[in-house]
C-alpha cells in the first residue's frame, strides 16, 4: 500500500501548491478529493492500474486517472514535477505545520520574507506574524500550538507506522534468524515511536548483512559485526543481534522504559546484584547468574513477569511484588469492533462486504457507526436514510452473511448538548457512539456530559478530540466527564486509529479506576484499516484494562443485555 501513500501525497501536495498560487478552487478540491479516495482506498492502486481499472475507483475521474497512469509508467507526475520547481521545497514543508495552510503561508511569504522553518519559528516568536491581515491573537496562538506539534512529529512517528516498518523487516529476517523481536517504545506500544530498535539472535555476520541488504533500505547509517542502523521509509532501524544466552536481558534491556529499568537496577543493587543487557550478575563474584530470558530476569529480583506494555515505573513492580498485576486484555479476546463507517457515509466498504471481513478477523459482531446528517462532508446519514440502514443491517444479519452487524450510528453531539438525531430513530439501534467534531475551541465538557445523560448513548468516541501530530485536545474536564460516566453507565471510547488513540493510556487507566467502562473502535473507513484493533488493545494494556474492563470482550448477547440495560 505505499504507492497509495505516496500518491495520496502527491495529489494533497499539488492541492497545496495550487492553494499557495491562489489557483481555482474547484482544481484545488479535485486534487484534495483524489488524495482522500486513495488514501482510503482499501486495495492496492497499483493493482487496478495493471487491471485498467483506475476509473471504476468513485471519485477518480479521467484528468486524475490519467496522473495516475503517468506517475506508473513514467515514475513521476509532470504537473507536480511543474509545480515543485516552482516553489522552494523548503517552504512548501511548512504546509505540514497545523492550523497554517497555503493562504497564511503566501501572506507570510510575501509581506514577511518566510522561506523556511526557521522563518517561521521567528516570526512567531517576536511576534511579527500577528502583522499580517486578518491576523489576530487567536490564530496566532493556533499556529504557534500546530507549529509545537509539527516540531514533536518530526522526531517520532505514529505506533501504526511503526508497527508496519517493524513487521516488515521482521517478516524479511525471520528465515535466517533463531530469535527476533520488536524492542524499545514500539514493543511497549507506546503511541509515538523514535527509532525503531530490533532485537536478534543467530549467526552475527549473516544477519547484519541481510538487514542492510533488505529492498526497502535508502541508507546505512552505520553497519558493524553485531549492530547496524539503516533508513527505511524515511525511519531509522537499528538492529543489534546478541547471543543466544543474552536474549533475556538483553531484550528486556533494550525494551525499556528507562524509568522501569533503572527502578530494576535499585532492587538488584539491594540485593548484591548487577544488571545489564548481558544478564544478571553477583557484584561479588562477577558470576552471572541470569538472562536467558526475561522470566528469569524478573524471577531472580522475586518479581512475577511484567509484561512490556505495563514496564514505565507507574507502580507495575511494586505490583509484581505484591501479586498484584492485572490479567491484561488480550487481541484474540476480542469479538468485535465497535466503531465502522460503511459506504452509506465516507466508508468505501459495503455491508455485506463488512459483515464477511469481520468473520474472516474471527469476530462475533462489529457495529455499523456512520455519521449523523450534521457532517454533510461525510455524507452523513438522517433519520430516513438512517432507517432504511437498519433495515438492511437486519436483512443481513437474517441471511447471516458474515459476523452480525450491530445497527449503530455515530452521532453529533451538538455545542448546546443535543444530539444530530431524533431520539425516536436512535431507540432503534444497537450501538450509539456519540461524538464531538465541531466548535473544537469551546468547552466540550458540558456537550460530552449530557449525551452521557441520554439514555440512547452507550459510547462517547474519541473524547478528548486529539490527533496525534495534528490537532491539541478539545478544552475538557475530563474528570466530570468520568464521573458522569460511572453515573450514567456511558462507556467511553478507546479510538484505535493511529491518528488518535483517543482515549489515551493514562486517561483510560484513569477511566478504569472510576469504574467507567471502555469499548475499542477502529473508526475504519475502509477494510484495510480494521487491523488496528490491535493499537487499541495495546492502549488498553497500557491502561492496565483487564477483559471485563472492555466490552468487546463481551460475547454478543452479554454486550447486547448491557446496553438495553443503559436504556
Amino acid at each position: 500500500m505505499e504507492k497509495n501513500r505516496e500518491l495520496a501525497r502527491i495529489f494533497d501536495r499539488i492541492a497545496d501548491f495550487l492553494e499557495f498560487k491562489g489557483d481555482s478552487i474547484y482544481r484545488i478540491n479535485a486534487y484534495r478529493k483524489a488524495a482522500r479516495v486513495i488514501k482510503d482506498l482499501p486495495g492496492n492502486i497499483e493493482e487496478l492500474y495493471h487491471q485498467n481499472r483506475l476509473r471504476s475507483i468513485p471519485g477518480i475521474g479521467e484528468k486524475i486517472a490519467s496522473k495516475i497512469q503517468q506517475y506508473f509508467e513514467e515514475g513521476s507526475i509532470k504537473k507536480y514535477e511543474e509545480l515543485r520547481r516552482e516553489i522552494p521545497e523548503e517552504l512548501m514543508i511548512l504546509l505540514e505545520v497545523p492550523n497554517l495552510g497555503p493562504k497564511t503561508l503566501r501572506l507570510a511569504y510575501e509581506a514577511l520574507g518566510v522561506r523556511n522553518l526557521e522563518d517561521l519559528k521567528k516570526v512567531v516568536r517576536d511576534g511579527t506574524l500577528a502583522t499580517l491581515p486578518g491576523m489576530g491573537p487567536k490564530k496566532v496562538e493556533k499556529i504557534r500550538k500546530g507549529l509545537e506539534i509539527f516540531l514533536r512529529g518530526q522526531e517520532r512517528m505514529l505506533l501504526g507506522e511503526a508497527i508496519q516498518i517493524g513487521e516488515k523487516v521482521l517478516g524479511h529476517l525471520a528465515p535466517l534468524i533463531s530469535r527476533i523481536s520488536l524492542a524499545g517504545s514500539l514493543r511497549r506500544m507506546k503511541e509515538t515511536v523514535g527509532d525503531l530498535d530490533i532485537l536478534a539472535t543467530g549467526e552475527k555476520g549473516k544477519i547484519v548483512q541481510a538487514f542492510v541488504g533488505m529492498p526497502w533500505v535508502t541508507e546505512v547509517l552505520a553497519k558493524g559485526d553485531t549492530k547496524a542502523s539503516i533508513l527505511m521509509e524515511d525511519r531509522q532501524v537499528d538492529l543489534r543481534v546478541v547471543d543466544e544466552g543474552e536474549w533475556g536481558s538483553a531484550l528486556q534491556y533494550f525494551t525499556g522504559s528507562k524509568e522501569h529499568n533503572v527502578h530494576l537496577r535499585e532492587i538488584a543493587k539491594e540485593r548484591g546484584l548487577k544488571i545489564n543487557e548481558y544478564g544478571v550478575f553477583s557484584t561479588k563474584t562477577g558470576e552471572r547468574l541470569a538472562g536467558a530470558t526475561e522470566e528469569e530476569v524478573y524471577a531472580i529480583l522475586d518479581l512475577a513477569y511484567i509484561p512490556p506494555e505495563l514496564r514505565e515505573d507507574r507502580g507495575e513492580i511494586e505490583a509484581a511484588q505484591g501479586g498484584r498485576l492485572p490479567d491484561l486484555v488480550n487481541h484474540d479476546q476480542i469479538k468485535g469492533d465497535l466503531h465502522v463507517h460503511s459506504n452509506w457515509s465516507d466508508g468505501t466498504a459495503d455491508l455485506e462486504e463488512l459483515a464477511r471481513e469481520g468473520a474472516r478477523l474471527g469476530y462475533q459482531y462489529l457495529a455499523i457507526t456512520d455519521h449523523s446528517k450534521a457532517m454533510k462532508i461525510a455524507h452523513g446519514l438522517d433519520e430516513k436514510r438512517l432507517e432504511e440502514q437498519i433495515k438492511a443491517i437486519r436483512e443481513i444479519n437474517t441471511r447471516k452473511v458474515g459476523c452480525h452487524l450491530l445497527a449503530g450510528i455515530e452521532v453529533d453531539i451538538h455545542p448546546d448538548g443535543s444530539l444530530d438525531l431524533d431520539e425516536a430513530v436512535l431507540k432503534e439501534l444497537d450501538w450509539v457512539v456519540a461524538s464531538v467534531h465541531s466548535h473544537f475551541t469551546q468547552d466540550a465538557t458540558e456537550r460530552i456530559i449530557a449525551a452521557c445523560h441520554s439514555p440512547w448513548v452507550h459510547c462517547i468516541g474519541h473524547p478528548t478530540g486529539r490527533i496525534i501530530f495534528s490537532r491539541d485536545p478539545y478544552p475538557l474536564d475530563l474528570d466530570q466527564v468520568l464521573e458522569t460516566a460511572a453515573a450514567t453507565g456511558t462507556a467511553l471510547e478507546i479510538n484505535a486509529h493511529q491518528d488518535r488513540l483517543d482515549l489515551s493510556d493514562l486517561h483510560a487507566r484513569k477511566a478504569k479506576e472510576m469504574g467507567v467502562k471502555l469499548a475499542l473502535g477502529t473508526d475504519s473507513h475502509h477494510l484495510g484499516q480494521l487491523w488496528m484493533i490491535r493499537l487499541g488493545v495495546g492502549v488498553a494494556r497500557r491502561a492496565w484494562l483487564e477483559p471485563s474492563d472492555v466490552l468487546n470482550t463481551y460475547p454478543l448477547e452479554e454486550l447486547l443485555a448491557l446496553t438495553r440495560k443503559k436504556r
